[in-house]
């Protein structure tokens, strides 16, 4: 709730669209929580904002210094620029255009690496290390993940304004500051219902790691085009909190994602990203039983290149 505090008026309180046509196609009453339309895009402003709110005078002075594929890049580099923060941001080479001169308008400074030959974590920690400035995880932080979990408690509050009780929820996952941050705050304020993270397969580290109650890695070598969701693997305190709290994970193709895409904009009309369209491909791909289920999916993001997007779209 103190994270909520800090994030009224800065983040969106995004809205919970329901009586769409996907409850025909799957049985279920969905609830879509749309945080492709928040503030830069995606659900990071939340963590962001509450993580760089908390700094002290001379810690702001010195700067921040966060890795990100794009949209944690986005979050920081926004909290930052209302903060009045230096901000530099460690982003892999092939990230997505869009997502790299988003970061640069924002007035952050962009670092880029081979994400096949080089560390994000060892580059930023570098920066951090020599020019004094705080490092911001993108999920293995509380306050991240306090930030985050905002979007469980909007859920939450959102179902019961209109008369419903979520059965289960089901949120996109890369490190797990979303799923775990969301899931301890529907156990407090919608107990009732089961949360499930939603993974890329061949980067279902989480789904693995929560079957085999311990953190495991991805292969190396794999590819998906979503990249808002390629973390190596949990992260320790994500992993820890979604031991307790999640029921378990799911794992879609990318074409799966593709379809899920199209759903979205067809029936919603919104545009969803690769990532942040993986929890909808769980439950079009029918991994979730759910008929006659009431079943929120989080829609984590909105950032994708137009020339990709029109690729998908056109294609289906």
């Amino acid at each position: 709730m103190a994270a909520a505090g800090r994030l009224a008026g800065v983040a969106r309180r995004t809205p919970l669209i329901a009586g769409t046509p996907l409850d025909a196609l799957t049985g279920a009453r969905v609830l879509l929580k749309a945080e492709c339309l928040q503030v830069t895009g995606s659900f990071k402003i939340r963590g962001a904002w509450n993580r760089l709110a908390q700094l002290g005078p001379a810690e702001r002075a010195a700067g921040v210094v966060a890795f990100s594929s794009g949209n944690h890049a986005q979050g920081v580099a926004e909290a930052a620029r209302r903060l009045g923060i230096p901000a530099t941001i460690v982003m892999p080479a092939d990230a997505p255009r869009a997502k790299l001169d988003n970061t640069r308008a924002l007035g952050a400074e962009v670092v880029t690496y081979d994400r096949l030959r080089e560390s994000r974590e060892e580059i930023a920690g570098r920066l951090a290390a020599e020019r004094g400035a705080t490092l911001v995880p993108s999920y293995d932080d509380p306050h991240v993940i306090a930030g985050q979990g905002t979007v469980g408690l909007e859920i939450a509050e959102q179902a019961e304004e209109v008369g419903l009780v979520p059965d289960d929820v089901v949120i996109c996952c890369s490190g797990g500051g979303l799923a775990s941050g969301s899931a301890l705050a529907l156990h407090e304020h919608a107990p009732q219902a089961r949360v499930w993270v939603a993974e890329p397969a061949g980067f279902d580290d989480t789904r693995r790691s929560l079957e085999a109650g311990t953190r495991l890695s991805n292969d190396t070598g794999g590819h998906s085009f979503c990249d808002a969701l390629l973390a190596p693997t949990p992260g320790r305190l994500t992993f820890a909190l979604m031991r307790q709290r999640v029921s378990g994970g799911l794992a879609v193709t990318d074409d799966e994602v593709r379809a899920a895409m199209v759903a979205a904009f067809r029936h919603l009309r919104l545009v969803v990203e690769p990532g942040g369209a993986v929890a909808l491909a769980a439950l079009l791909a029918g991994r979730l039983p759910c008929r006659g289920r009431t079943v929120a999916v989080v829609l984590s993001g909105g950032n994708v290149d137009p020339s990709l997007y029109g690729e998908v779209i056109t294609a289906a």
